[in-house]
């Protein structure tokens, strides 16, 4: 299986991982600015909004006494977090020119105080916060109409991902980013008896579909901000067009007047994505959706229908924290939910028995968990998923799950990898058995040998051992080869 891209944590993780000399132009931008503030944490915040009209650099000492004492890690940690994030620098001068003792002066950066002043006072002509249309659209949308597209667009997303049909097949960019991110991966001829080159969800896929539609989204934008970046595209345009949308209002149209050829380009996958809805490629208005407008806020407010399963007994809209799975000790499991998607996902390991109006009855055996390895899903991110949306009352129990189940989801992961493939280099066919003793014997005090057998004259090496016993037996065969051409000298 192919090595899948590791996932960024946060988007804050990402902007600490940006070189020093992107974050001048970074923050050129006021919504960006704003955006950055609202994803700090809260003493940082704090920090912020008390250093933001002091126009000159403050001694270290001066903040430590705002703070208790036995909160003065946690307020260095968040000054580190500032500090990494170039928004606060901190350097050291003399305190007078005869004395060699120096203080530590805090100074914040310039570009990103006179920017997040603009955002909170309204300065400027920035127009960082995207230019409303002044003309009604004769094809205007509602905030239900923006719902429903972003929930369709982002629903056939994770509906491919799991392998199911029940909705149009996304485009070829989201299938490129879904293959890009490790999220998927083409299915090869050998693997699990599957049609070849087809995709199919990977591990990184399953832990993709366990989390809530807000780390959904981030972790795919991550993934594009990547993508964005081997396409030499100009990724602070990037950036601040994804900080742009998190500050639009929902319903609202936007003008694609202010936008640089770059967001142009990026309204096209955004529209894949169902983050903004747009009529006509060529439209000269946008419409952010509710994907947009919570990027940098949270999904609170989320319509419910975005992956969500039906309440327990009674098959309507729920909330994503309630639970509606029952599993027995017998393997035997209960799904209350009229979802397709969370259907899916269930068949992914479960083989399904019935189907009724609001539930789904199915059984964990050992050929459906075989049929989950093979895909790369782990036992633990099963029982994850399965302790998750575990129902109201199986909460109660502690374990929540049947130990008996649990243990058996091991035990068939580790009946899966008893034999670990690893990559080696086989030499055998000796002619001579002496050639075999000293060759082994060489490369077994290198320490590189993964197998031996004496009986069969054979052995395996590792990759990194192979060129320097492959040059080994090179030079003692040559050594032979020179010693049978020697012609012998009569006495």
């Amino acid at each position: 299986m192919a090595t899948a891209t590791s996932f960024k944590a946060s988007i804050y993780a990402y902007l600490d991982s940006l070189p020093t000399q992107t974050f001048q132009r970074l923050f050129s931008n006021p919504a960006t600015c704003l955006v950055i503030l609202r994803l700090l944490s809260t003493l940082s915040k704090q920090i912020i909004m008390a250093l933001l009209y002091v126009d000159h650099s403050v001694p270290t000492t001066d903040i430590d006494q705002w703070f208790r004492r036995e909160y003065a890690s946690v307020a260095r940690a968040s000054l580190q977090e500032l500090m990494k994030l170039h928004i606060l620098t901190e350097e050291a001068v003399s305190t007078s020119a005869s004395s060699t003792s120096q203080q530590r002066l805090l100074v914040m950066n310039s570009v990103f105080r006179e920017q997040l002043r603009n955002a909170l006072t309204g300065g400027g002509q920035h127009q960082s916060f995207g230019v409303p249309c002044l003309s009604r659209d004769k094809h205007q949308v509602d905030v239900a109409f923006l719902d429903r597209y972003a929930t369709d667009k982002w629903e056939s997303i994770l509906h491919f991902l799991v392998g199911t049909s029940a909705t149009d097949m996304p485009g070829p960019g989201v299938l490129g980013l879904l293959q890009q991110s490790g999220l998927m991966q083409q299915q090869s001829a050998t693997g699990g008896g599957g049609e070849p080159g087809k995709l199919t969800i990977t591990n990184n896929g399953f832990q993709f579909l366990l989390q809530d539609v807000s780390t959904q989204v981030w972790m795919f934008l991550l993934q594009y901000l990547d993508l964005a970046e081997k396409l030499q595209m100009d990724l602070v345009e990037v950036l601040h067009f994804l900080f742009q949308l998190g500050s639009l209002e929902l319903g609202a149209d936007y003008s694609t007047d202010s936008l640089t050829p770059t967001q142009l380009q990026m309204l096209e996958d955004l529209r894949d994505y169902g983050i903004v809805y747009q009529r006509k490629k060529r439209s000269r208005r946008f419409y952010p959706t509710r994907l947009a407008t919570t990027l940098t806020t949270g999904l609170h407010n989320i319509t419910p229908s975005f992956g969500q399963a039906g309440a327990a007994g009674g098959g309507g809209e729920a909330s994503q924290d309630v639970g509606f799975i029952v599993l027995e000790t017998n393997y035997r499991l209960y799904a209350y939910t009229d979802s397709p998607l969370q259907i899916a996902i269930l068949n992914l390991f479960v083989s399904l028995k019935s189907r009724f109006a609001n539930m789904v009855v199915g059984v964990i055996t050992r050929d459906s968990m075989r049929s989950a390895l093979a895909h790369g899903i782990t036992a633990d991110q099963i029982i994850v998923y399965l302790t998750t949306h575990a129902h109201v009352h199986m909460r109660d129990r502690n374990p929540v799950l049947p130990i008996t189940v649990t243990d058996q989801l091991r035990l068939w992961e580790m009946e899966k990898n008893r034999i670990r493939p690893q990559n080696g280099y086989l030499y055998n066919k000796f002619t001579r058995p002496s050639d075999y003793a000293v060759v082994c014997k060489y490369a077994r005090e290198l320490g590189v040998v993964e197998w031996y057998s004496d009986k069969s004259y054979s052995f395996v090496v590792t990759p990194e051992g192979h060129q320097t016993v492959k040059a080994f037996l090179t030079r003692r065969l040559q050594r032979q080869s020179s010693d049978v051409q020697q012609p012998s000298h009569p006495a």
